[in-house]
């Protein structure tokens, strides 16, 4: 790799790291980070912060120390041409004078794609592909809501070495530590909406909102409650005025019931049943048409399971503790009807993430859907 090669790929590398800081306040919009180079040396820097912010191109410029009349800007997706909630990033680019830009990924967008034609008529240099599949990763839900309408599901849940929820008689309460829990808030707190299912609502009363620090983002409250089972007293409703709370139920609702919980100030939305159990892909289809860009899956292990079994699943999110519970009658995570043959378990696209965190561990990894 040449000299130029190997400062391409750091600057790069840099604007990726920028870009992942606007992580939870974005979307659904990407994270972008830019960097901005003249002879060498970083001259401004700057990242999408908040959605319906200044991008990250104009963030980098105006944060420039010398005129960047002459640089080279390196940004994680190709710049918009568009006018949005903000001016098209090519034209400021354009006006300061910048003569290459180097960008990792493609703009998928409809309206806002095309930025590299626009800048090479201009006369600036333009390059995209670097790093592409770094950059396709660290917005892999945004271009699954552009490219599917849907949003990035993550499957959520916390177990023992053995791989039980809890013991034989339901105790699990807490089977991760105080490490993993505020671990898990911090990822409530930059996800667009928690998905549970009615026996998890009915069993715990979760409030499902982010206790840990600042949040990034209030998530909307998903339950999937096919018969609308949802207690009017229950700690969901009771604080649907102040945290969004949106009920999925089957195609025939009491309409008594619904009146209900929506004068209690949650929303309500039919879906069609398949096989006795709510149709999660139209659940899906409903909240990608709201933008939403990131579903946390916290339960219980029949929607977890149902979900893995119909391919709809991206990501996993698991906490292990350093315990043994046994026992047949013990539950484990997941539920659903599971594969039939070794050769159709789920997989990864690379292996398992995992990596200490408090007494126990965290594993994360990104599940292969083709």
């Amino acid at each position: 790799m040449s000299d130029a090669a190997v400062r391409d790929e750091r600057f790069m590398r840099r604007a990726l790291a920028l870009a992942a800081r606007g992580r939870g306040c974005v979307e659904p919009n990407p994270m972008v980070g830019c960097v901005i180079v003249r002879g060498g040396r970083i001259i401004g820097e700057g990242w999408h912060r908040r959605f319906g912010g200044p991008h990250a191109e104009v963030d980098a410029l105006r944060r420039c120390s010398d005129s960047p009349r002459g640089a080279t800007a390196y940004v994680t997706l190709e710049p918009c041409r568009h006018f949005g909630k903000t001016p098209p990033c090519t034209d400021a680019l354009i006006a300061a004078g910048v003569a290459r830009v180097v960008a990792a990924g493609r703009d998928p967008g409809r309206e806002s794609g095309g930025g590299a034609t626009v800048l090479r008529r201009a006369g600036v240099r333009t390059e995209i592909g670097l790093l592409g599949d770094a950059a396709a990763a660290l917005n892999a839900p945004f271009y699954k809501l552009a490219r599917e309408r849907r949003p990035w599901v993550i499957l959520k849940w916390a177990q023992s070495l053995d791989g039980k929820i809890a013991t034989r008689t339901g105790d699990s309460k807490w089977i991760s530590d105080e490490a993993a829990r505020a671990h898990a808030h911090r990822t409530r707190g930059r996800v667009d909406a928690i998905l549970i299912g009615i026996e998890t609502a009915r069993r715990d009363d979760p409030m499902l909102t982010c206790r840990s620090g600042r949040p990034r983002r209030v998530a909307t409250r998903v339950v999937l409650d096919t018969r609308l089972r949802l207690p009017p007293t229950s700690r969901l409703v009771r604080s649907a005025r102040d945290v969004p709370t949106w009920i999925f139920c089957g195609p025939r609702p009491s309409v008594a019931v619904r009146r209900r919980l929506e004068a209690l100030g949650c929303r309500v939305t039919p879906v069609p049943v398949a096989r006795g159990w709510l149709a999660l892909g139209a659940v899906l289809d409903a909240l990608g048409r709201e933008s939403c860009t990131n579903l946390l899956v916290e339960g219980g292990g029949r929607v977890l399971g149902s979900l893995l079994d119909e391919g709809l699943a991206d990501e996993v999110q698991v906490y292990i503790s350093p315990r043994l519970i046994g026992g047949v009658a013990a539950p484990g995570a997941l539920g659903g009807h599971g594969p039939a043959r070794l050769g159709e378990a789920a997989r990864f696209v690379a292996p398992p993430v995992m990596r200490r965190l408090g007494d126990g561990w965290v594993v994360t990894g990104r599940l292969d859907r083709r």
